[in-house]
């Protein structure tokens, strides 16, 4: 009923197949659930729901009738169920789950739950498990499956929820309702399910779609055109006549055209046919130039020795392929030849500037000549039910065709909407210059009758946004000018300026820097921008502002991404973004983000003691999946629990990630070619179809550091040696304590006391990260050491505490006791002074490098940020010497153990008539 996997009200240890998004409505008196549910990960599902509960008005006693056409009580859910282990051949799956993880929590629970598998067929299941406080104590749940009639099951269940203390219970029929048995019956078929359920005195139903996102696509490409077939090209002609007769160019990209390539520019050098361009429509890098190089193929002169495809993004060159045997390239697209022999004489390379075919090369001008682009009307063509469309050969692009918004929870209407025709129009006006425009005309909304204002104490940067859907029926969404350049190899930018969207206008720019390390990139953009008019037309706001943001691109394994935006907002607030989301070998993405700034919005939601911070989830689902041709459009929606001022960020004019994101995915996946010939015999290939990115299992590596560290630690005498060595450095640190305290007492307040206290502050968390980011973006060796490091941070934070708790010393500043000595007890047994933890965590994290690197200066850094907590009286000297001898100490002692962490040997063996080499890796 809640989305999860489970039984009627209780849950399972069960997680629905990988990557499945399931969609549905269920109603158990007095709740109506409309949900949506999926797989995250293959151990992680995740739920969210929006709740109405029946007989109680969502704002009820509100003065002067407040809300009174919202209608009864909803309330949004978020459920996640982690499972721990999966289910063995003895042992049953294990999870744990928790309901209502955000905002008002009216069905706050957790739970842990386990479940088995019987029978020959494996079609009984049983689940046991205890939450609270929803469900409230033990609970159960049984399902048989029919083995006759497949897809129809029974199911059982103990119900433990405790419906009495539900929220508003005495006003509604959850009153009248306790835990007991409940019966059910279910059915699936394919994507479809459906449940009824008797329960003591009603029933409840449930019915749903789950549609696996996990697979490839869901319809075979029955509508796709045919690659460029030979037998359709002219009659092949030397050298000489192609560069001096032009039209043998223009067939070329004639041809080119009518495959939906653009921005297409051919060029015969020396041998060589060079072609740059791009594809709008085909989704697969590999494919798109593989159709390309067939057609390329074909028309080349005699005598052309190989042939140069250069693909781009805005006519920024991004991948380039290399073909030196051209007829090894015939035998492959004609399947005469392996994938494996024809790779020896292809280069699947980043692309430079130099790489770009010029703009006037005759072919392109004489092509160009017919241009034949005409305007009419498209019926489910690229996802969309009816449009006017017309496009060229330079992407030159008109489109009109219709659009439908929806809004949620305002007080006066649950549910908003506007429908409307969106009208496109992109022109080229030179290399990488386009003028791009959106323009709205509203054909029928209800938004308008939008009565609540906002309550924000920010700039209204977003929360105005009914004042802006009811300005104007016919409204420019976006005027502006976009320039588009390649730097130098991997390095892009954009300068924009005019109408970004609905609520801004400005000017800005973009740069993008994308590694040969393929697990990351970074982007910087700045935009100073202005607040637009709620007319939609050219009238303005007198709200400025300029916002900046870095960001950091980093891939992880299952496909996911996680992105760190950092700098300022548009509210004029600073702080950080971060964006998860995984993508599917469907190429489904599913995505979530949060904002934490400066902006301190306390206003309802927020409030003074816990501010609003901006977040949410996305799904983006890209529509070749579900046609029966390919294309690059996609389907998306976004949502947020509230519309608020804090963490805002403009529509980007052009993100250049998102433009190169996917045909770099595709360049570094295999070999780079992806789906090239579109042969029969390799759409089993991993080039062609990926398998899944996993994470290998980290117990092995786990174990082999465990094992390494026993193994070297230190002996009976070295450890009476440290501790004699430990214990002079502190009772040397124990002297200075008073003397180190009166001086700094007397300065405290000063502007460099401050400034090194907040430096000491900081110190632990810069050289923690500085550690990730070894392990990160490090070579093998960095790597290494900063696992050794991050590890010897937590052991040593681990210690300090452990001993902070033991000792229990008083910080400087509170009172000492009758004795007046520093080592008096404090009562607070969780934040006591000894030993200082910022101290250990600091030189934890930097004596493995300081050991591997002989960088004895990094000691004198975490001793600096050390005594940083002396200066802001958080420490005494004799503190922050045994937190630093014990993170000395624990990463010293790892370093030893660990530091070898090759396991990988390489051998050259010369014989009497033979040279072998070998090499051996253990992971």
């Amino acid at each position: 009923m809640q989305g999860q996997s489970g039984y009627i009200n209780m849950p399972s240890a069960v997680v629905e197949k990988d990557g499945t998004f399931s969609m549905g409505y269920s109603y158990d008196q007095p709740y109506s659930s409309l949900w949506v549910s999926t797989t995250a990960l293959p151990f992680l599902q995740l739920t969210g729901r929006y709740v109405g509960i029946t007989g109680v008005q969502g704002f009820e006693g509100a003065a002067n009738g407040y809300g009174s056409e919202y209608g009864r009580n909803k309330d949004k859910v978020v459920d996640a169920k982690l499972q721990l282990l999966p289910e063995g051949h003895w042992m049953p799956a294990l999870a744990v789950g928790a309901t209502d993880l955000l905002g008002t929590q009216l069905f706050k629970g957790r739970y842990i739950v386990a479940t088995k598998t019987f029978g020959p067929a494996r079609n009984i299941e049983v689940s046991v498990g205890s939450g609270s406080p929803r469900p409230d104590g033990l609970f159960a749940g049984a399902r048989w499956s029919s083995l006759g009639v497949p897809g129809l099951s029974l199911v059982a269940e103990y119900d433990a929820n405790d419906y009495k203390n539900d929220y508003r219970a005495d006003r509604t029929a959850a009153g009248e309702r306790s835990a007991g048995p409940v019966l059910g019956l279910e059915y699936r078929w394919g994507w479809l399910g459906a449940q009824i359920a008797r329960h003591r005195d009603h029933f409840s139903a449930n019915a749903y779609v789950s549609i696996p996102f996990s697979e490839r696509e869901f319809l075979p490409k029955l509508l796709e055109p045919a690659p460029f077939q030979p037998k359709n090209a002219p009659a092949r002609v030397s050298a000489a006549e192609w560069q001096k007769d032009t039209r043998h160019g223009a067939q070329l990209v004639q041809a080119l055209a009518k495959q939906n390539f653009r921005n297409i520019r051919v060029e015969l050098d020396s041998g060589t046919l060079r072609l740059t361009l791009t594809n709008n429509r085909i989704s697969n890098l590999g494919r798109a130039v593989g159709r390309a190089t067939r057609t390329a193929l074909a028309f080349a002169p005699r005598g052309t020795r190989s042939i140069h495809v250069t693909y781009t993004r805005l006519e920024q060159p991004v991948v380039t392929y290399e073909f030196f045997d051209l007829q090894r390239l015939t035998d492959y697209l004609t399947g005469l030849v392996s994938r494996e022999a024809f790779l020896h004489t292809v280069l699947v390379r980043y692309s430079t500037p130099a790489d770009k075919v010029a703009d006037d090369q005759a072919g392109l001008v004489a092509a160009m000549r017919e241009d034949g682009s005409a305007l009419g009307v498209r019926v489910n063509h690229e996802g969309e039910m009816v449009q006017l469309r017309s496009e060229d050969r330079e992407a030159n692009k008109f489109k009109v065709a219709p659009r439908a918004s929806f809004f949620f929870n305002d007080p006066s209407g649950a549910l908003r909407y506007e429908l409307a025709a969106v009208s496109n129009y992109d022109k080229r006006l030179g290399e990488g210059l386009y003028f791009n425009s959106s323009f709205k005309l509203s054909l029928l909304e209800n938004i308008s009758g939008v009565t609540q204002a906002s309550n924000s104490e920010l700039p209204h940067v977003r929360s105005d946004i009914a004042e802006y859907k009811r300005g104007s029926r016919f409204k420019i969404n976006r005027a502006l000018l976009n320039k588009y350049m390649t730097l130098d190899e991997r390095l892009y930018a954009r300068v924009s300026g005019g109408l970004y969207e609905e609520m801004y206008r400005g000017v800005g720019g973009q740069v993008l820097y994308l590694p040969k390390d393929t697990r990351w990139a970074a982007d910087l953009t700045v935009d100073a921008l202005e607040q637009r008019g709620f007319k939609g037309l050219f009238d303005k706001r007198d709200y400025r502002t300029v916002t900046a943001l870095g960001a950091m691109h980093y891939r992880l394994p299952y496909d996911i991404t996680v992105t760190a935006r950092a700098g300022r907002f548009l509210a004029k607030d600073e702080g950080v973004r971060l964006e998860f989301k995984r993508r599917l070998r469907s190429g489904v993405e599913i995505g979530a983000w949060y904002t934490k700034t400066n902006g301190n919005d306390i206003t309802s939601p927020g409030t003074p003691s816990d501010p609003y911070n901006d977040k949410g989830i996305f799904l983006s689902v890209p529509l070749n999946i579900m046609l029966l041709s390919d294309t690059q459009s996609t389907a998306g929606f976004a949502i947020s629990p509230w519309t608020r001022d804090v963490g805002q960020m403009v529509a980007s004019p052009g993100d250049l990630y998102e433009i190169m994101e996917d045909v770099r995915r595709d360049l570094v996946t295999v070999d780079g070619l992806g789906n090239f010939a579109e042969r029969k015999d390799e759409q089993n290939h991993p080039g062609v179809n990926p398998a899944l990115r996993t994470m290998p299992s980290p117990w092995p590596e786990f174990r082999w550091r465990v094992e390494q560290s026993v193994s070297t630690s230190p002996t009976l005498p070295q450890w009476a040696k440290g501790t004699m060595l430990a214990g002079g450095a502190v009772l040397a640190g124990a002297a200075l304590d008073k003397p180190v305290d009166r001086f700094v007492s007397k300065h405290q307040g000063t502007r460099a006391m401050d400034a090194w206290g907040d430096v000491g502050t900081a110190m632990p968390a810069v050289l923690a990260g500085a550690a990730a980011g070894a392990v990160a973006f490090g070579d093998s060796r960095m790597q290494n050491i900063g696992l050794i490091s991050l590890q010897s941070i937590g052991a040593s934070a681990g210690m300090s505490m452990l001993t902070k708790r033991i000792v229990g010393r008083t910080r400087p500043g509170e009172a000492q006791g009758a004795c007046g000595c520093t080592f008096s007890r404090s009562d607070k047994r969780s934040d006591t002074s000894f030993p200082s933890n910022h101290a250990a965590v600091a030189f934890a994290a930097v004596t493995p490098f300081a050991q591997e690197y002989d960088a004895p200066w990094l000691y004198g850094l975490a001793a600096v940020g050390s005594l940083g907590r002396v200066a802001d009286r958080k420490h005494w000297v004799s503190d922050v010497v045994a937190g630093g001898v014990v993170g000395y100490a624990i990463g010293s002692w790892l370093w030893q153990a660990q530091r070898d962490n090759s396991r990988s040997q390489f051998a050259v063996m010369p014989g009497a008539k033979s040279l072998s080499a070998s090499w051996n890796t253990a992971y």
